[in-house]
C-alpha cells in the first residue's frame, strides 16, 4: 500500500506540522535541518527529511540566520551590473558560491556614494557571510564608516587600499603590453590614449602603462583624449581626437565599453582597422570578442579574481592589510593588425 500524501495547501508549512507528520519533536526537525547542534538516529532524521519533501516545508532562513549570527549568503556590491565585466565578475561568484551551498545577494550602486552606503548597510543588516565589494578610482574603502563583523574583500582595485584585503588585476601591466605589442610587432610607432576620467587625483595605472612601453623605446607620446568608462564615453572621445586632426596610428582604449564607442566613431569617419588606424583595449569582455572587428585586449583573469575574493571571505585567516595583483593575458584578434586565422 502506498504512503498516503496530504492534500496540498495553501497555508506556510512550518516546523510544528513536519515534527507532527514524522512523530518527533520540533527540535528535532531543527536538528536535522541546520545538521545540529545535536545527533540524530539515522532512521528519524530519514523519517523528517521524508516529511521535509512530503509536505513541501522551507526552512525560515531569515531566522536561521537570526539564531546563527550569519547566513549562508554573500554580498556582492557592483557599480554597475550591465557592465560586461561586473556581469562577468557576477556570474562567477555566484557559481563559486552555488558550489559552497550558498546564495549570493548582488546590487548595484549605479556609481553613487550614498546608495552604496544604504546597499552596504541593508546587506550587513541581513547578516550575511561576508561580502566583496568593487574598489573605486579614489581609493578608498567603502566599509571605512560602517560597523562591519563579517569578512569583506574588495575587488577591481589599482593599488592596496590601507588595512584592507583586496584583489585586482595588474593594470599598468596589461597595458604596457599592449602598446609593446603595437610598436614591436606591427612598427606603429604613435600610439593614442582613449582614458577615463579619473577625479581622485591619481594617475591611473593603464595611463602609466601606456607611457612606460613609449618612453621604453623613446618614443614622443601620443595624443590623449578623455571621456567616461562608457561606450558614448568612448565615442565622444574618439570623436575629439578624430576632429583635432592629429590621428595616431593605433588607439588603445582603457576599457572594452570605451574600445566599443571608439570602433563607431572610427567607421563612421570611414576610417579602417586597422588599415587606417589599429584599437587594442583593455578587460577582455565578451564585447571585445564579438565586437567587428574583434578587439586585440588585456584580458583580466575575472576567474582567479572571483576565486580569490570569494577564498579570502570564506576561507584565508588574512588579517590585515593584503593586495593579490593578477596579470592580464594578451589576447590577439584582428583589430591590430594581427592574423586570428
Amino acid at each position: 500500500m502506498s504512503e498516503a500524501t496530504p492534500a496540498v495547501s495553501r497555508t506556510v508549512v512550518t516546523r510544528a506540522d513536519v515534527a507532527r507528520y514524522a512523530g518527533v519533536s520540533s527540535a528535532v526537525v531543527s536538528y536535522v535541518v541546520n545538521d545540529g547542534p545535536r545527533p540524530v538516529a539515522p532512521a528519524t532524521a530519514e523519517r523528517v527529511r521524508r516529511a521535509i519533501e512530503v509536505l513541501g516545508y522551507r526552512p525560515n532562513s531569515s531566522a536561521r540566520a537570526l539564531r546563527r549570527g550569519v547566513s549562508d549568503t554573500i554580498g556582492l556590491v557592483i557599480p554597475d551590473s550591465s557592465n560586461p565585466f561586473f556581469a562577468e565578475l557576477g556570474l562567477e561568484i555566484q557559481r563559486l558560491a552555488a558550489m559552497s551551498d550558498r546564495a549570493v545577494l548582488m546590487a548595484s550602486t549605479m556609481g553613487n556614494r550614498r546608495q552604496e552606503q544604504r546597499i552596504l548597510e541593508d546587506l550587513l543588516g541581513r547578516q550575511v557571510e561576508g561580502m566583496i565589494v568593487r574598489g573605486d578610482s579614489s581609493h578608498r574603502d567603502p566599509l571605512a564608516n560602517l560597523r562591519v563583523d563579517v569578512p569583506y574583500v574588495l575587488v577591481d582595485t589599482m593599488v592596496p587600499i590601507p588595512g584592507q584585503r583586496s584583489v585586482g588585476s595588474d593594470l599598468r601591466q596589461g597595458a604596457d603590453m599592449l602598446v609593446e605589442h603595437l610598436i614591436t610587432v606591427h612598427g606603429l610607432t604613435r600610439v593614442g590614449l582613449i582614458m577615463g576620467e579619473d577625479l581622485s587625483g591619481l594617475a591611473d595605472p593603464r595611463e602609466l602603462g601606456w607611457r612606460d612601453a613609449q618612453l621604453r623605446h623613446a618614443l614622443p607620446e601620443g595624443p590623449i583624449a578623455r571621456g567616461v568608462f562608457s561606450r558614448p564615453g568612448g565615442y565622444a572621445a574618439m570623436r575629439r581626437m578624430i576632429a583635432s586632426g592629429k590621428l595616431p596610428q593605433a588607439v588603445f582604449a582603457s576599457s572594452d565599453l570605451q574600445a566599443i564607442g571608439v570602433l563607431r566613431a572610427l567607421h563612421e569617419a570611414g576610417l579602417g582597422i586597422p588599415g587606417d588606424i589599429a584599437v587594442v583595449t583593455f578587460d577582455g569582455s565578451i564585447e571585445a570578442e564579438y565586437s567587428w572587428p574583434a578587439l586585440t585586449a588585456a584580458r583580466q583573469p575575472i576567474a582567479d579574481i572571483a576565486a580569490e575574493a570569494f577564498r579570502m571571505i570564506t576561507e584565508s585567516t588574512e588579517t590585515g592589510e593584503v593586495f593579490h595583483l593578477f596579470p592580464t593575458e594578451l589576447i590577439l584578434r584582428s583589430s591590430c593588425g594581427c592574423s586570428t586565422t
